[in-house]
């Protein structure tokens, strides 16, 4: 049918653009240096000055291009919105079709090291039996989708969508796993198509504590509990502002990328389960690489735009089925599994792990891979 094509895409940036880069870090002009000795104002002049002195000079963008550009890309149009997707398939007859999700300030940069593992895992030392087809899409507004040009893009018209895309694909029965936005397109999935999806596995679990629990509360609980309040209070200042006026933070993170660099640098520091530095766990290069998919494309308004259409339009959606979970230690919120059960009847896998954060699959991908595989192991 007309509008249902796929077509092959790959990432290419113009040498122009490339040199407008470079020209707009040279010739940054740059805030005065903080009044603290850490990041408590946010991510020091210095460490900001010294990434994009290093994104001018020394980072290779066609290095990353030839790697990102390994893994099969396509565009589809879906109700009117180009949307970009990895779709790399198993060499493995019976392998699952899966569909994974990225969050803000993340890209499908976040799965480079989980891809080969997840569609080929005899290749990596596992078991044929755990593999899977990987469909990886950028959210509308992100990376190389299309830019919504009406509202009304929120995460459970995205659900939607990527239900469409794995019928589209072929895939009539499927799993879909998610961290951050993801989460909430993934469960958004589970909750509308449950006649295709099998399963939904979440890498930050979104369950808020439960009242009868507050005179009961175990140690994790109690910690849960203070790290949601510290985010309230020193860390979600970002959201409030992409919830509320998304178009003019937009203004400096698509003019200044040294501005849109810090606005994402600050979340890697934040939120990485990193010992103080985002280096300790991530590379520069790594890091660049995704902040390019929001620089080239320039989606410093269009992702933020997410949190306005989805903060204050969402209501509760039931999910019947099978959920499973893996609880980082550096999560933004760690729900305990029975908070979590008051919002999903049918968990099915629960796992506490001793390391990573909120970039599962970039942080710690080994892990991440045995976490998706050990929960979809039970449907298979």
């Amino acid at each position: 049918m007309p509008g249902e094509s796929i077509r092959p895409f790959a990432i290419h940036a113009d040498d122009d653009d490339l040199e407008d880069l470079r020209r707009r870090l040279r010739t940054t002009r740059w805030p005065d240096r903080e009044t603290v000795e850490d990041w408590t104002q946010g991510v020091p002049l210095s460490y900001v000055q010294e990434v994009c002195a290093y994104w001018a000079e020394k980072y290779d963008w066609r290095a990353t291009e030839r790697r990102l550009n390994a893994f099969p890309q396509f565009l589809t149009e879906i109700d009117g919105l180009d949307i970009h997707f990895i779709h790399a398939r198993s060499p493995e007859p019976n392998a699952m079709p899966l569909i994974i999700t990225h969050g803000w300030p993340g890209s499908i940069v976040e799965f480079h090291k989980v891809i080969g593992p997840l569609t080929d895992p005899a290749k990596y030392g596992g078991n044929p039996a755990d593999a899977f087809h990987v469909v990886a899409p950028s959210l509308p507004g992100y990376g190389f989708s299309g830019k919504p040009a009406k509202n009304g893009w929120n995460v459970e018209r995205i659900g939607h969508a990527w239900a469409a895309l794995m019928a589209r694909l072929g895939y009539d029965r499927y799993v879909a796993q998610g961290g951050d936005w993801g989460s909430a397109v993934t469960t958004a999935i589970g909750a509308q198509d449950p006649g295709h999806c099998l399963a939904i596995h979440l890498n930050m679990v979104s369950a808020r504590p439960d009242p009868e629990t507050m005179n009961d509360l175990t140690e994790k609980e109690k910690s849960a509990i203070a790290g949601l309040q510290h985010y309230q209070d020193w860390d979600s200042g970002y959201s409030k502002q992409q919830s509320t006026r998304p178009q003019t933070v937009g203004y400096g993170l698509v003019d200044s990328p040294a501005g849109q660099a810090a606005w994402i640098l600050e979340k890697f520091w934040a939120w990485t389960d990193c010992d103080g530095h985002p280096e300790n766990v991530l590379s520069r290069d790594e890091m660049l690489d995704n902040i390019m998919l929001y620089w080239l494309p320039a989606t410093g308004a269009s992702s933020a735009r997410l949190y306005w259409e989805s903060f204050n339009n969402r209501s509760p959606l039931e999910v019947k089925v099978p959920v499973g979970g893996s609880i980082f230690p550096r999560e933004i919120f760690r729900t305990s599994r029975r908070w979590a059960e008051k919002r999903f009847a049918n968990i099915n896998y629960w796992n506490e792990l001793e390391k990573g954060g909120h970039f599962a699959a970039f942080e710690q991908p080994a892990q991440y891979v045995e976490e998706v595989r050990n929960c979809f192991r039970l449907v298979r």
